[in-house]
């Protein structure tokens, strides 16, 4: 039998029972675990979750990599490279490339009978990933883009559709404006979307790439770059330094040279922000295990001052300091355990109910986001739960030691 175990098994039904002090201690150090791990837990699911929301969003947009012309990355002025058959195979066999598709750029003019608005034309082809705007759709569907003909259809965000009075089916002239003169050409509003990152929404839209291809004047062959998405984010700038090895620096057919740029590096701030949200959420749990700590260390003092007498009596029979601070360790751990208990649920539980039914609403200009984001980490969660239960129990070891400053021939007269 595990002395100490049986004995703070019986020290916390006392308590648990009794009317003396120790049932207010105990209840109060079972609260405070309960709201420190609930806090943890909350303050760790909304950061990841808005991390990953945001950063997804980003990358939406674009990509992991982007392989485009150095001018067009570090300057500028829009420059094409080659993106032909072979090119395209090159890219995709690098280790930890899953997706390459191609894009082009230009800039134009959408014109209504009583508005009009600069915007970004975005060209993309068939191998384009619908998944990122089909989950921010907000009306039609999005159009077959392809890269060897013109649908004469685009998806404009719910930004341009309000300030144009545009709607889904309806049909609408963009201006193209080069050396050349002004190109005109009428397009049909395939879809409306919105993903709430004002910077996006109000200059991009989507066209096919056939079609921003021509208005540039480029060959079939030639882009204005191409995304590449990763196998894995945690390993972006490995799979990068990769690209900068075998690509940077090389010069197609037509003399442009390649260059490569992560989506760290197109949106510095975005990421600087959100890398930000770490060190809240540092001090968050620091704070939280302090105050699981203190009331712990108040709750323990107070019973083992309760005890004095049990502890005396105890030391009479033999019992020598170790076996009793071992006792109130333990007892310590039943505190701990259902105070975790109890976060656990309270937690887990306000994290499912916004997760299900987004009830905490944000401002999507400040946040980029229209309810607070969430996401279950299962290794997190009891990552947290065991540093809670490991640093709980460690900051209990000193005040333990107060049981050796005990004196049985004292301690039977304390009452």
């Amino acid at each position: 039998m595990n002395l100490p175990l049986f004995i703070a098994g019986k020290i916390y039904k006392a308590g648990e029972s009794g009317k003396k002090v120790s049932r207010p201690a105990i209840r109060i150090a079972t609260a405070g675990v309960a709201i420190g791990l609930a806090v943890m837990l909350v303050s760790v699911s909304i950061v990841m979750g808005f991390k990953h929301t945001i950063r997804d969003k980003v990358v939406g947009f674009g990509s992991h990599i982007t392989v485009a012309n150095v001018t067009a990355l570090h300057g500028r002025e829009v420059r094409p490279v080659c993106m032909g058959d072979s090119m395209m195979r090159a890219l995709k066999a690098i280790p930890g490339v899953s997706h390459v598709q191609r894009y082009a750029m230009t800039q134009g003019i959408l014109k209504t009978d009583d508005d009009f608005m600069g915007v970004a034309f975005k060209g993309v082809g068939e191998e384009y990933d619908t998944t990122f705007i089909h989950d921010n759709m907000v009306s039609g569907s999005i159009p077959k883009f392809s890269s060897s003909k013109s649908g004469n259809k685009i998806l404009i965000s719910k930004i341009m559709a309000d300030r144009l009075r545009l709607d889904t089916g309806d049909k609408v002239f963009a201006y193209f404006i080069d050396d050349g003169g002004v190109r005109t050409r009428r397009f049909t509003i395939s879809g409306v979307y919105r993903t709430n990152l004002t910077r996006f929404d109000e200059t991009l839209c989507f066209t096919d790439l056939y079609t921003t291809l021509r208005l540039n004047g480029w060959e079939p062959d030639q882009a204005g770059g191409a995304e590449v998405t990763v196998t894995d984010f945690n390993r972006l700038e490995e799979t990068a330094e990769q690209f900068v090895t075998k690509v940077n620096r090389t010069v197609d057919k037509y003399g442009e040279t390649y260059s490569t740029e992560t989506v760290q590096e197109s949106n510095p701030q975005i990421f600087t922000w959100l890398d930000l949200l770490d060190l809240n959420v540092w001090i968050i749990l620091a704070l939280m295990l302090c105050v699981a700590g203190f009331t712990m260390i108040s709750g323990l003092l107070i019973i083992i001052l309760e005890r004095t007498s049990m502890i005396g009596l105890l030391k009479a029979l033999g019992a020598r300091n170790g076996l009793i601070r071992k006792t109130f360790l333990w007892f310590a751990v039943f505190i701990i355990g259902r105070g975790m208990a109890v976060g656990n649920i309270i937690g887990i539980g306000l994290t499912a109910l916004q997760a299900l039914t987004g009830i905490v609403k944000l401002d999507p200009a400040t946040y980029y986001v229209e309810t607070v984001p969430v996401e279950f980490n299962l290794p997190v969660i009891i990552l947290i739960n065991a540093a809670t239960l490991i640093v709980s129990v460690f900051v209990l070891i000193a005040p333990s030691y107060l049981v050796s400053r005990v004196h049985p021939a004292r301690s039977m007269r304390y009452e």
